[in-house]
């Protein structure tokens, strides 16, 4: 299944892709993508999805899930990407948070908040936990989750890097968590660990990886997290990008207002964003 969320910003409404792409509407079935729904997804795959209501247009996309309690990042989770960045390939996943408030719709524009001056781009996928999860095998934490959709983890880095303290204030701002279009439900990706991930500024490709480079796979990741913390339904792990962020170039590359930034991730969807001034 291809879950999403379309709607003006606060007042989303559930939606299923059709076999023909269109957006079908769920509200009358569940009332929201969230942590109510995500632990009984089956009720969802007995549905005849041709006989929902057909949603007409093109709607905004907004995030894929709501009301998300934890949303966790790992940072240099691609060995390239840390020798990019200048820094050792970490013997542990390094774990952040990034702020829940910061989740916005994938093609939404993203503002540059007042006073940064290094804005970057990130390409990663991220994990979407369907099952209370603490203290689990691997293969208890592989059926844990819920699904998986693009993340978007855009980064200033002069207040991740130079400010002083934890990663999270270069994380966190508005419009700096784009999440979706969809959710897709691990039954439709034949291996989470072989997918292709890109990223392209104003018509530029950027970033070219895959997962199956991650240093920390997806259950590793999992499994890892929730040895120390609960993990509940609805929150969101985004797990790490591939090289190629802005910062890693020479001379360093950030964003500006007027640029246009591409994420695609393969059977997880596509973004854009427009960059716009504060």
């Amino acid at each position: 299944m291809k879950l999403l969320r379309f709607g003006e910003p606060g007042k989303e409404r559930p939606g299923i892709l059709d076999d023909g792409g269109a957006i079908r509407d769920l509200s009358g079935i569940v009332s929201d993508i969230d942590a109510g729904t995500l632990p009984d997804l089956d009720r969802l795959r007995g549905l005849d999805v041709s006989a929902l209501p057909l949603v007409p247009g093109t709607p905004r996309i907004g995030p894929c899930i709501a009301r998300v309690g934890n949303f966790i990042a790992v940072g240099l989770n691609y060995a390239d990407h840390a020798r990019e960045a200048g820094m050792a390939i970490p013997e542990e996943p390094i774990l952040f948070n990034k702020a829940p408030s910061s989740l916005s719709g994938p093609d939404d524009p993203i503002r540059i908040p007042r006073g940064s001056d290094k804005l970057d781009w990130e390409v990663e996928i991220a994990i979407v936990i369907g099952q209370p999860l603490h203290e689990v095998s691997a293969e208890e934490a592989v059926r844990g989750i819920a699904g998986y959709c693009i993340c978007h983890d855009v980064s200033e880095r002069t207040w991740q890097q130079e400010r002083g303290g934890q990663w999270t204030k270069g994380k966190s701002a508005p419009g700096f968590g784009p999440l979706g279009p969809w959710l897709v439900t691990p039954d439709e990706i034949a291996d989470v660990q072989s997918l292709a991930l890109s990223l392209d500024v104003n018509g530029q490709r950027m970033q070219t990886g895959t997962t199956e480079t991650m240093i920390f796979p997806i259950a590793h990741l999992v499994t890892y997290i929730a040895s120390f913390m609960r993990l509940e339904p609805g929150d969101v792990i985004t797990t790490g990008t591939p090289p190629g962020v802005g910062m890693g170039m020479t001379p360093p590359r950030f964003l500006k207002a007027g640029d246009v930034v591409e994420l695609a991730i393969e059977g997880l969807g596509h973004q854009r964003q427009e960059i716009v001034a504060s």
